[in-house]
Parts: structure tokens; sequence; C-alpha cells
């Protein structure tokens, strides 16, 4: 990765130093480490806590995801546990090695925000010792109330999003991140959630999208504009279609090719130059 001008990438700030528990330590912004910290040593994990909390709306990531007022601080937050993906999982599990993803999801949460890219705000995350150099983690961001996944709005399962509401707020996003030549090697419907604008009223009349999971970001000066659009705008549309076939999305493929058409014109790139995967 390189980053040749402010208006290039991210600028990555350092995290506040680690609080130390018997268990383990607690990697968090100010506002939240008292709370996370006062948790831990109550319940011996902030995840368990979270669990026995009343549940506003099921959310669900790798596993369930719970949401808590935090006792001091009353904030709102999302508590995840972190796990592994990928043919390795039944093995691997939930222990990572040290320092884990995710102090680095942290900084990028941060600087994102800070460059008016939306994404989820991670306040905290809890790393517990499991032996021989490995921890298990949980991660705290500030709930999103009202935010679904662009999967759900394709399936049909979030009425008051209109389909071609969500995609325009999808476009928007996709241009904020070309213009930092940021990639996504993940990009999925799964990660970019969708909420109305603050202050903006019913869902259907003003839409924000939030890129999450992005410990995977990268971005490269050489990226700006047109390469970046391409990976992400490809990769997008290939989960577009794979969610389509699983579960059978009323979402055709003129749909597809205006919405991937009109977000490369939208973002001042040269006409036809997109490769469709």
């Amino acid at each position: 990765m390189s980053a040749t001008s402010a208006e290039v990438g991210l600028t990555l700030l350092p995290l506040p130093a680690p609080s130390l528990w018997a268990g383990g330590d607690v990697l968090a912004h100010d506002d939240v480490r008292e709370d996370l910290l006062d948790i831990v040593r109550a319940h011996g994990s902030v995840y368990d806590w979270a669990e026995r909390m009343p549940q506003p709306r099921a959310l669900r990531g790798r596993a369930p995801v719970f949401v808590a007022t935090l006792p001091r601080s009353g904030q709102s937050v999302v508590v995840r546990h972190a796990w592994h993906g990928g043919l390795l999982a039944p093995i691997t599990g939930d222990r990572f090695r040290r320092p884990t993803r995710a102090p680095r999801e942290m900084q990028i949460a941060a600087a994102l925000l800070q460059h008016g890219i939306p994404t989820a705000d991670i306040r905290g995350a809890v790393r517990y010792a499991a032996g021989a150099g490995f921890v298990r983690v949980d991660v705290v961001s500030r709930y999103l109330e009202d935010s679904v996944d662009l999967g759900t709005v394709l399936a049909d399962l979030a009425p008051t999003i209109p389909m071609a509401q969500a995609l325009e707020a999808t476009s928007v996003l996709l241009q904020q991140l070309t213009q930092r030549g940021i990639v996504h090697p993940d990009l999925n419907v799964k990660n970019i959630l969708l909420r109305p604008l603050p202050g903006s009223g019913s869902p259907a009349r003003a839409l924000q999208a939030l890129v999450i999971d992005v410990d995977v970001l990268v971005w490269d000066a050489a990226w700006v504009g047109a390469p970046a659009m391409q990976r992400n705008l490809a990769r997008l549309l290939r989960s577009m279609r794979k969610w389509r076939r699983q579960f059978g999305c009323n979402v055709s493929d003129a749909t597809l090719d205006v919405f991937a058409s009109d977000t490369w014109t939208s973002a001042a790139l040269p006409a036809g130059a997109f490769r469709r995967a």
C-alpha cells in the first residue's frame, strides 16, 4: 500500500494503550474503557454479559450479535464475538494470534469516519487469553438503530427500504471508496449496511450506506478512480448474483446492469471501461 497525498487512502492514528485485567486486556476509547473493564471484571466476558440483555431485534454475523447499554456511559452498543471464517474455521474456531485484527479494524474505522466515509463506529475490543500467544476477542461498536444489510433489502425482507434507493446509497459509498483508492477485497451484500440518514425521517426518503468488516481494506494511490471502482464493483456484483441464486431474490440482470452503469458514470469514469466479471 502507498498513499502519496492527503486525498488518497487512510491515515491510521495510534490507538489508546491497552488496559490489563486478570483475564486479558481491554483496547478501548476513553468513553467506554471503564465500562468494559467493569463488565469483564464482574462477568468475565462482555459478549456473555450482552447476551443476557433484552434484545431489540435479532442480529447475526458469523454468530449471534447482541445489543446492550453500557452502565456508565449509557451508550447503546453492539457486541460481537470474533470467529474465523473459511475452510479452516472448524479447526481454528475463535482463537486468534495476538494482536488479532481488532486493533487494525478500530484504526481503519476511525480513519474512515474522519474522512467522511460511513462505517460502524468501533469503540473497543476485549482480548481474552487463550493459551500460548492466542486470544479470543469481543468487538464493541456503537449501535446503529434501524440499520439492515444490503442482502436483507435484496431479499425483500426490509419493506421500509426500497431497493432502488438502497442501490443508490450503495453507489454513493462505492464512489467514496473510489475517490481515495480504497479496495474492500471481500465486499459483499452482508458487509454493506443501510440506515436512514440522521434527521431524514422515513427510510424511504434518504438512506446512507456504510461499509463494515473493514480490517481487510487496502489502498493505493494507483487505484484512485477506475482501478478501485473496477475491483469493488465487480466483487459486489458477484456477491449480488450469488445472493440471488441462493435466495431467489427478485433482482434482474437489467437492474444490476443499470446499477453498475450508473455507479461507474456517477464517479466520472470513462464510459464503457467497466469490465463485468
